[in-house]
């Protein structure tokens, strides 16, 4: 018995074991599907699409996507110790002012830009020092890319010829333009959730960590959440809780495990024989991603990540310095690709390496890819149940470009791509296209997204917080219908930030942290503008 159980140890996991077991009166018990992160892969920042449907990946995929010549799009998350923290491009953003105010206006009090600020700067040790926006002395090392790539330095300067600004802190006092992106590394190294929460907290005696059990389902007396029902090895295993059971499984996994539990839409539960707990008539939908599509080029010479895993290169890494301390999108930026946006659209992301056919097929030459990912879409998915074996995979459709304004922006911002190649400090590099569209128009610019389509990695909003009746959760992220149950992670926010979402789910951890604990919010500051 505890008194919380926590089921998934990505990025909210690892926060919420460590911040709640600060209290030592408090008996915690963290419950991960996967094993521990013991792979060196994991902590080599350029390996990390070797992780790929390994055992780290719940190797996930859509269904069917009707807007994208019914392709099945390959969705990786994070099956390991720190989650998809484990298995991501480390790279550091947190969003627009924009988007959490937003939260803030459609019902989700506490939850404003203002309300995070003090949770990002709680969560960051940012090597570049402590500022109006960004802290120190925090769990998460925040760093500045070390790898010293000439390719990156030659898109950077492209892409301003093109005409995009520098801005040198995207999470700074705005989010516009184009420059180097701040990883969470540590000397060159995965600085994950795990690695930054969970590793210093392993020894505390009030902390239990169980690996490679997949849970179930959850477990109720009456409608109360009183723990969980877990598998591991064809063993059968409970796990009570006396006062809460958290539920960080992620934008896929959380709705499938509240379903699989009877909280849900009733006559889809009972079609399933799944007993009904608690009406929700929103779990699963709400389904929001970054979709991306852009070019990928050979070049002439030898200055890309190709061939990078060298026993020299690997000792280097081990020094901190050196290729394979590459996030592989190394830099990037946000634009507006039409006028009447009160924030950007579009992001892009540059690396400096031919990333093909969704991550899953190693290059086969030097190249770079840079690419335009949607980072407010309008298009919406769901996650359904097709089984009610809790081990099979939910149903996942994510409906990407489905909305016009979303085609009118994936568009806009491949033809950006295409025109920075044309910028003597990349074209000179004797650009040779593997993937990019025939032409600039439209047509072939909309037939070529459709056909090259891939995840930002960036699923959020299928247990949505809120007030109107598709709310999931409430803005203390406690289950509505049932007592004893929280969910937190990505799945409760009402829409995607703008921008890579690690950042934004381990702030707001650090923030359900204290409304767990009953712990008054930290106070609500306002940064310069």
């Amino acid at each position: 018995m505890y008194d919380y159980v926590i089921v998934g140890a990505g990025s909210a996991g690892c926060v919420l074991a460590n911040r709640l077991t600060e209290d030592p009166d408090v008996k915690v018990l963290l419950v991960e599907a996967g094993g521990p992160d013991t792979n060196d892969l994991i902590h080599i920042p350029a390996a990390f699409s070797t992780l790929f449907r390994s055992s780290c990946d719940w190797d996930h995929s859509t269904l069917h996507e009707p807007h994208c010549h019914d392709r099945r799009v390959y969705l990786p998350r994070g099956r390991v110790l720190g989650g998809s923290s484990s298995i991501n491009a480390m790279v550091y953003i947190r969003g627009n002012r924009a988007d959490y105010d937003e939260w803030a206006a459609s019902g989700c009090e506490g939850w404003g830009y203002d309300d995070l600020l003090p949770y990002f700067k709680r969560s960051e040790d940012n090597e570049r020092g402590e500022d109006a926006y960004h802290g120190t002395g925090g769990p998460l090392a925040v760093s500045d890319g070390r790898s010293g790539n000439t390719l990156t330095a030659a898109w950077l300067e492209a892409a301003e010829a093109y005409g995009l600004k520098p801005n040198a802190d995207f999470n700074g006092a705005s989010q516009d333009g184009i420059g180097r992106y701040q990883v969470t590394q540590r000397n060159g190294m995965r600085a994950s959730a795990s690695v930054a929460y969970l590793h210093p907290a392993m020894d505390r005696p009030n902390l239990t960590v169980e690996t490679h059990v997949q849970i179930l389902k959850i477990l109720f007396d009456g409608g109360r959440a009183v723990g969980a029902a877990g598998e591991r090895l064809g063993e059968l295993l409970e796990f009570g809780a006396e006062r809460e059971v958290i539920v960080c499984g992620g934008a896929y996994n959380s709705p499938q495990l509240l379903m699989l539990s009877g909280i849900g839409r009733p006559n889809e539960l009972e079609d399933l024989q799944i007993e009904v707990v608690a009406e929700s008539l929103g779990v699963g939908l709400n389904l929001q991603d970054h979709p991306n599509s852009g070019v990928v080029y050979a070049i002439e010479g030898e200055d890309s990540l190709f061939g990078a895993m060298t026993d020299e290169n690997l000792a280097a890494w081990q020094a901190g310095s050196g290729p394979l301390t590459s996030n592989v999108a190394e830099a990037g930026g946000f634009a507006r690709t039409r006028e009447g946006l009160d924030a950007p659209d579009v992001q892009f992301h540059f690396a400096p390496a031919r990333f093909q056919e969704e991550g899953l097929l190693p290059a086969d030459g030097h190249g770079v890819s840079w690419g335009a990912c949607i980072v407010k879409p309008k298009s919406r998915g769901f996650v359904a149940l097709g089984s009610p074996d809790p081990t099979a995979k939910p149903l996942i459709v994510h409906n990407y470009l489905e909305h016009p304004d979303d085609v009118a922006s994936i568009v806009a911002g491949v033809r950006m791509c295409m025109e920075i190649a044309q910028q003597e400090a990349v074209a000179r590099h004797g650009l040779t296209p593997v993937f990019a569209p025939p032409s600039t128009s439209d047509e072939d610019i909309l037939e070529h997204a459709r056909h090259r389509l891939q995840t930002l990695y960036h699923p959020v909003g299928t247990c949505k917080m809120g007030t109107d009746e598709l709310a999931v959760v409430d803005a203390d992220l406690r289950v509505r219908g049932v007592e004893g149950l929280r969910v937190v992670d990505a799945s409760v926010m009402p829409s995607v930030p703008r921008g890579n979402t690690n950042a934004p789910v381990i702030a707001l951890a650090e923030r359900a942290a204290d409304l767990v604990r009953g712990i008054e919010p930290a106070r609500a500051e306002v940064a310069a503008a």
